[in-house]
């Protein structure tokens, strides 16, 4: 792959060996009972990748955003619940204190996060406020250096074991609307509630609930950036998590791919093994193109964020056409196993289950559509 170098190669080698004999082996208890992987995510801190592309200086893994693709993709082949978990703390619940917040904030909340020392989550979708998320109804008045905060997130994932929770909220100050800002708090804070784990058709390891903010009153320096410009940096997240997001993607679509090209070699019907059938053949070889097409779509986002470019583009267009793959290449799996496909011990319905949130999470495919179709005619403007 042109875009890996030999510090890639290994991590990936390193990565994949241990997510095939430390992760595989839990992937079906975890899916059945809906556990957390908190021993899995223990391992992982061991290993130094709760902060891989951070700085060293905060006890991250100073490497870059490819390889933070790289582990979430091996992880994903396995077990999308931890891939998940991970994928979640780094880009959302650690990136915004990487990107905007001050010293003070990186030394007490970035050095334990990268060390996997604390759970990082971010909450941003509310009720009312999902692909609109300018619809923001939580408010945080900002009151004698403190905010008082009342509202209500839902589907945020990592909060029932997070140390830490970012969340955004309008600013208001005396009467006065200030903006969106990203604010954060700590687990525990009185005022602040968590629901229930909410009980999902896929990435059922995974903790998503609601949180509840009755009265949460936090200190005015519990804020990322600017309150004016908060709004465009957790945006600016975002659109780095659609590069994470899209590494689950790939890591779902090629278990699924791999296991059902292993079982069209074991199958036989009419007296020859099932992929010697053009209608299945044709279908592996569909398959096999959307990952390899997948691969360089997210490949190339992470590269060029890795390189300082503008990736809003290109990490919708990796987000839109890995997770659409993704959900197309397991239906297609469960299809070449027939009836057994439909079965849990085949592995490839917990694929199809996990793969079709990709479609709504970190914007949903529509929204990906908006924005490629967007700065396609920003392109046109300039010209």
């Amino acid at each position: 792959m042109i875009y890996f170098n030999e510090e890639h190669l290994l991590l990936q080698k390193t990565i994949r060996e241990f997510s095939i004999n430390e992760i595989k082996p839990l992937a079906q208890e975890i899916d059945k009972n809906s556990t957390f992987p908190i021993g899995s995510i223990k391992k992982l801190s061991n290993l130094g990748m709760m902060g891989i592309p951070w700085s060293e200086k905060y006890n991250g893994g100073g490497m870059d955003y490819l390889s933070l693709v790289i582990v979430i993709e091996e992880i994903a082949k396995v077990c999308v619940s931890t891939a998940v978990t991970l994928m979640v703390h780094t880009s959302l619940g650690s990136g915004l204190f990487a990107l905007f917040g001050d010293e003070n904030q990186k030394n007490n909340y970035l050095t334990k996060l990268s060390t996997g020392e604390i759970l990082g989550a971010f909450a941003l979708t509310e009720p009312n406020a999902g692909s609109d998320a300018g619809n923001t109804q939580t408010k945080a008045v900002l009151s004698d250096n403190k905010f008082t905060v009342n509202g209500q997130k839902v589907f945020c994932t990592n909060a029932g074991y997070a140390g830490v929770i970012i969340f955004t909220a309008r600013i208001i100050e005396n009467n006065i609307e200030k903006g969106i800002g990203a604010l954060y708090v700590d687990a525990g804070t009185p005022g602040l509630t968590l629901g229930e784990p909410e009980n999902k058709m896929g990435w059922k390891g995974s903790d998503t609930r609601s949180i509840y903010f009755d009265d949460l009153v936090i200190s005015s320096k519990n804020i990322l950036g600017d309150i004016k410009t908060g709004y465009k940096q957790f945006l600016q997240t975002l659109t780095s998590g659609r590069i994470a997001i899209s590494a689950l993607s790939l890591g779902i679509a090629q278990a699924a791919y791999e296991s059902a090209l292993n079982y069209t070699h074991e199958r036989e019907a009419f007296g020859k093994k099932i992929n010697k059938f053009q209608a299945v053949s044709f279908k592996l070889a569909d398959m096999a193109t959307q990952i390899e097409a997948s691969k360089l779509l997210v490949y190339n986002a992470a590269w060029l964020k890795d390189k300082g470019k503008d990736v809003i583009k290109s990490a919708a267009m990796a987000k839109l056409f890995s997770s659409e793959s993704a959900m197309k290449i397991t239906t297609d799996a469960i299809q070449i196993h027939g009836g057994y496909g439909y079965i849990r011990e085949y592995n490839v319905e917990r694929f199809f289950r996990d793969a079709k949130i990709l479609e709504i999470g970190e914007g949903t495919s529509e929204i990906q559509r908006i924005i490629i179709s967007r700065e396609l005619l920003k392109s046109l403007k300039s010209q």
